[in-house]
């Protein structure tokens, strides 16, 4: 396939872009006293490096009334101008352009200083569904101040040496809430009429420009449908668009989807693997038959070749592939190189990216750990002696251990039990709209062959063969298998795994209970799987809901799905026993008894247990051994690359 489009420069006023591959502002939490660290430097340059044309620096906030203790970038003073020219020096080294973000969230923060809740304040004193906010509605005075606000912010940024700057009305901020009718209830110059509503943030372009001057980029994210409750929609921020499409000092639009007013605006917000890709691609295309202004897009952009339709198809100029960025670092070069089979696509599973954000720590990408850990991980650990490894297991940590021992030189063998690689991912892919998450071990086995890495199926190791073939290191990756403990009255009723569930050794009946321990990903998704092949289904919970443990958005986006087909969800329940036609349930907090009474099927998802044989036998012989993944500790497949990782580095 030819990439013609994507690989082609494109220039915006005094601005020119190696290629139309660009990465969005998104959220590190790598600052320190509310400016960028070495961390986030690195974190942008190892993208730059691998060939990005665009980088688009997280939001950063303008004014005292938008800041938090949440680790975001101060644009409000002087402050922040030497650590842009660092972070500017560092990707314009690598023949990639920088943008900024100058943003203010307005009601949609959860505003906390010192853990007491700080006013929000928005267009008018209209709440939110997200962060339950009723904000304070701002003065005049106060508007003309964060106007201010916004330019100032803009000329540090161009007095550290960016490209241009971006004015995110998108996802609800507070542009957003001045632009939507619903939010903004105002009487005066700022409220009722569209250009009234309009007059905010095209103050706020104008301010820019002047503060800026003519040389650097401007651009406005919006999102052209908020998909909320009470957002704005398609219609309504197609006028928008055309009423921005006629200010000379503004340079392009940057369309994205969705609205942090509420939870299922959200989800669009970093949309998940259930989300079709490139599906805010004929938005932009709306857009871009009304306007003259060049279109930016993003919306689960993920691989070379959907980017390359969109541009082809006049859909947009420039492609926010952001995630796929963060999963491959190298993704451009490889296009430029042909070498696509090597792309590790992004899978969408929001865990360590998005999710990692939303705990508090700073992003990363469960199939690249190195991704937010350049500083430490870039450069793999220099090899004294080779050995010969053996990696037993090939779910995602062997397959990552393997990767690494044989990149830093090693001689690997990697042998897997079963027929195939992939340990529990091949059961995960089998959900409902999680068929790309099988992409893991896809990308990982590439690397592995790339690697070199030596890869055997079907080969059980016991302590015969490691007596016969005497490896100087085994890693031991062998994963886990299903908790089943004692449960009274099982044996009188219809009782099985979820995974023998999926892997279709048992059928179900028409009423299903599923006991979902964990709260995680196989709870939602079993409960789905059953719903959608005809079972009426009860998920209980043992936890405050369902997916406790599963990022939020596609946390989200799962209940959503769940309640459209019907699915009964329990929360806080503890299984306590089952007979032939009933399951019986204790309250977590009350422990009083839920009897589910005429339930068929009891599906089992009370987690998983370490397979340590083959540790036992590593002890006995004496051999030099690392564990990495769920025979660790039953986890997710995030610690387990990682972990694999780890211990490949260290063998």
């Amino acid at each position: 396939m030819s990439f013609s489009q994507l690989l082609s420069p494109f220039t915006i006023r005094q601005t020119t872009f190696r290629n139309r591959i660009f990465s969005t502002g998104n959220m590190t939490r790598m600052t320190k006293n509310g400016l960028p660290t070495e961390q986030m430097i690195a974190y942008h340059e190892a993208r730059a490096k691998g060939g990005a044309g665009l980088i688009i620096l997280e939001a950063a906030r303008v004014h005292d009334s938008a800041l938090s203790d949440s680790p975001a970038v101060d644009a409000s003073t002087d402050r922040c101008i030497p650590s842009y020219a660092s972070i500017s020096k560092a990707i314009h080294s690598y023949g990639c352009r920088v943008f900024g973000q100058i943003s203010h969230s307005g009601r949609a923060n959860d505003r906390r200083r010192g853990g007491l809740r700080d006013v929000p304040y928005s267009a008018s004193a209209t709440p939110d569904e997200r962060f339950h906010n009723m904000p304070r509605s701002m003065s005049e005075v106060m508007i003309s101040d964060i106007v201010s606000s916004y330019a100032t912010a803009a000329k540090r940024m161009a007095t550290a040496g960016l490209d241009g700057v971006e004015i995110p009305a998108s996802h609800g901020l507070l542009p957003a809430q001045f632009l939507n009718p619903r939010v903004n209830i105002r009487s005066d110059k700022y409220g009722g009429s569209l250009i009234n509503r309009l007059r905010f943030l095209i103050d706020i372009i104008h301010a820019v420009r002047n503060e800026v001057g003519e040389t650097l980029a401007l651009g406005v994210r919006i999102s052209l449908d908020e998909m909320e409750h009470h957002g704005l929609d398609t219609e309504e921020t197609v006028k928008i668009c055309t009423q921005l499409d006629s200010l000379a000092e503004l340079d392009y639009l940057n369309i994205t989807a969705g609205s942090m007013a509420g939870l299922g605006g959200s989800v669009h917000v970093v949309p998940p693997m259930m989300i079709e890709h490139g599906y805010t691609a004929p938005l932009a295309a709306r857009i871009k038959k009304l306007i003259n202004k060049p279109i930016f897009v993003a919306g689960r952009i993920n691989q070379p070749q959907i980017a390359e339709q969109i541009l082809s198809s006049g859909h947009a100029d420039m492609c926010g592939m952001t995630r796929a960025l963060i999963s491959d670092p190298d993704m451009p070069y490889k296009v430029m190189n042909d070498q696509l089979e090597d792309i590790r696509a992004c899978i969408g599973c929001n865990q360590a990216c998005i999710g990692h954000y939303h705990l508090g720590t700073s992003i990363s990408c469960i199939q690249f750990p190195t991704t937010g850990r350049e500083l430490a991980l870039s450069i793999l650990p220099t090899l004294s002696t080779r050995k010969r490894v053996a990696v037993i297991g090939g779910g995602p940590a062997g397959l990552k251990a393997s990767i690494t021992a044989a990149q830093r030189g090693h001689d690997v063998t990697l042998l897997e039990a079963n027929s195939r690689l992939g340990g529990q991912v091949n059961l995960a892919q089998l959900l409902p709209g999680r068929g790309e998450f099988g992409g893991l071990i896809t990308n990982l086995e590439r690397e592995a062959k790339n690697a070199g890495v030596s890869i055997h199926l079907n080969s059980k190791i016991d302590k015969q063969w490691l007596e016969d073939n005497t490896p100087d290191t085994v890693i031991a990756a062998t994963g886990a298998t299903p908790y089943q403990p004692d449960i009274p009255g099982a044996e009188d009723a219809h009782v099985i795994d979820s995974w023998d569930l999926l892997r279709k050794k048992e059928k179900p009946g028409v009423n299903v209970l599923i006991a979902d321990w964990r709260s995680d990903w196989i709870g939602l998704g079993v409960a789905e799987y059953l719903a959608r092949n005809g079972s009426s289904v009860t998920l209980a919970v043992n936890g405050m809901h369902a997916g406790q443990e599963v990022q939020s958005y596609t946390r989200d986006q799962w209940i959503g799905t769940l309640h459209k087909l019907g699915v009964k969800i329990l929360p806080y329940m503890r299984l306590y026993g089952v007979d032939a036609q009933s399951v019986y349930l204790q309250h977590t907090l009350s422990n009083e008894p839920v009897i589910c009474e005429d339930i068929h099927t009891l599906v089992l998802a009370l987690g998983h247990q370490s397979n340590t044989g083959l540790e036992v036998i590593l002890n006995d012989l004496q051999l030099e051994y690392y564990l990495a993944g769920d025979n660790l500790s039953p986890r997710s497949a995030e610690e387990a690359v990682y972990e694999g990782m780890m211990a490949g580095m260290r063998a």
